[in-house]
């Protein structure tokens, strides 16, 4: 007999006297009764948990957690030594694949009756370069490989004249007569996987993209197409330079590129409240993996384990509207795992989440608090009532707070995409930090906020605890308020088209994509 049935039968209140009988039918009913208590313990214990509170949940966190769980990660990058010479949690690697593990392991042990937890596999698209070198008519050139770019035929130099190409390099037409030649074309006008397409379908060996603006370009082709030829990025000084070296000549590039584009079987995590209205979903999430160069403690272990204490904490409550986490895999290959996720959305799926807040770098070392500068001209309805929270969170606590651009470097992409509203906060990646940042802030003028930015010392000591805890805490309160009530957040509008939207954004992650 299931203990529901039980129950059912007996009933609450007369459930101590007829147990009282039954058990004397011998052990045969321990097992049901044991059922039943445990039944009622869960009932009881669901019933005292009081609605989710800001300040409350906050009291639930602290740097001691949020340290135990750096160094819990940092054990599970060290994993992967042996096959990558030094610690990493990479997609594919031992170390990002125990990472997907810790967090479905440690929501079991907090959440196992809060949570419903699942994961979501894709097929990620990665890219690595072993070697390049690049010269024109002898002379060495400073050309970044895009990444998931092809390489040369198995990585050998491949030599041939280098022409400018017509236009924008956005059509077929625009590399005309340059069949087994190089070509050289400006940044602008279309993606550069389009460009480097086009310069393949025209038989083009391979393309140097220079920039319009100034600085270097660290692009990347995106999702890998049928034409694409080995393609590299150049500042705006190096490009004219060449341009100008090129005209009235016939100069000849010598380029060696080996490097592979694979794919790669991975998994999102994610894990929603069982309670909470279902049709009113408030989200939120990070990435769960690191470069390849380094363990990515900072970015983004910081904002996967402040989910994780965040989703801890939240265990402690009843919420009203339900919350979901997720962990986002291959967000350093261009943002797979959460477009992968929102671009497969059903109409209906789509339309219950109200909101996504994206938690990326917590806690960089030379941080300033930020802001992505979210408003609802240019993005869904909503996405400036959560910037606004953020502004009164950072106000609220007499925090100097900045705003950055709403530019495509992080999950939100794929939300904003789908017309789903979002935002989200960050401490910095490689970026200067200015001299007002200073006096705002603290810290060092003219260098990064993160030092250690995509590299090897992205470990323990990288991490600005009192800042981490600070965007824990607004981790929390966004939970705190969202869950509890959506009365003032706008309500989602009917999607402007079933079909995904085409990005206006000018970075894919971390790479520019046009």
């Amino acid at each position: 007999m299931k203990p529901s049935i039980l129950v059912q039968t007996l009933g609450v209140v007369g459930l101590g006297c007829e147990a009282a009988v039954l058990k004397g039918y011998g052990d045969q009913f321990q097992h049901v009764l044991d059922g039943v208590s445990h039944l009622l313990d869960k009932q009881h214990e669901k019933g005292h948990k009081k609605p989710v509170d800001s300040e409350h949940l906050q009291e639930l966190l602290s740097q001691k957690a949020l340290k135990n769980r750096a160094e819990k990660l940092y054990e599970i990058a060290k994993l992967s030594e042996e096959g990558y010479g030094h610690p990493t949690r990479v997609i594919g690697s031992p170390g990002h694949n125990a990472t997907i593990e810790y967090i479905i392991e440690s929501l079991g042990e907090f959440g196992g009756n809060y949570y419903d937890v699942w994961k979501q596999e894709f097929e990620a698209v990665s890219g690595s370069v072993n070697h390049s070198e690049v010269s024109v008519d002898g002379d060495k050139i400073d050309a970044q490989p895009m990444s998931l770019t092809p390489g040369t035929p198995k990585g050998k130099p491949v030599s041939a004249q280098l022409e400018l190409a017509r236009d924008k390099g956005c059509e077929k037409g625009d590399y005309k007569n340059l069949k087994g030649k190089f070509a050289l074309v400006v940044r602008g006008e279309c993606a550069f996987g389009d460009k480097s397409n086009a310069a393949g379908e025209a038989g083009v060996l391979g393309l140097f993209i220079y920039n319009n603006e100034d600085g270097d370009v660290h692009g990347t082709l995106g999702e890998p197409k049928k034409h694409h030829v080995p393609t590299f990025g150049l500042s705006k000084k190096n490009g004219e330079d060449l341009k100008d070296h090129i005209s009235g000549r016939q100069a000849v590039a010598n380029v060696t590129l080996d490097a592979k584009v694979e794919t790669i079987k991975t998994y999102n995590v994610l894990a929603e409240t069982k309670d909470g209205d279902k049709d009113n979903v408030v989200m939120l999430g990070g990435h769960s993996d690191s470069v390849e160069e380094g363990p990515g403690i900072n970015d983004d272990g910081s904002g996967t384990n402040s989910l994780l204490e965040v989703a801890k904490a939240l265990t402690e409550f009843k919420v009203k509207n339900a919350v979901r986490f997720a962990w986002w895999a291959a967000e350093e290959e261009g943002l797979l795992g959460s477009n992968h996720y929102a671009n497969t959305l059903s109409k209906e799926e789509n339309h219950r989440i109200r909101l996504f807040m994206d938690y990326d770098m917590m806690a960089s070392p030379n941080f300033a608090y930020q802001v992505y500068d979210a408003n609802n001209k240019d993005n869904p309805e909503g996405s400036e009532e959560l910037r606004n929270l953020y502004v009164d969170f950072y106000e609220d606590n007499d925090v100097n707070y900045t705003f950055i651009p709403f530019d495509g470097r992080s999950d939100y992409v794929g939300f904003i995409t789908n017309d789903i509203p979002g935002g989200g906060i960050a401490t910095g990646a490689e970026g200067l930090k200015t001299a007002d940042e200073v006096k705002k802030f603290g810290g060092i003028a003219n260098v990064q906020y993160d030092p250690c930015y995509h590299q090897l010392c992205d470990n323990l000591d990288n991490l600005a605890y009192d800042a981490w805890l600070m965007n824990t805490r607004l981790i929390g309160h966004s939970v705190a308020t969202y869950a509890k009530s959506l009365k003032h957040f706008p309500k989602r509008s009917e999607l402007k088209t079933d079909a995904i939207q085409k990005p206006t954004f000018k970075y894919r992650g971390h790479y520019l994509a046009y």
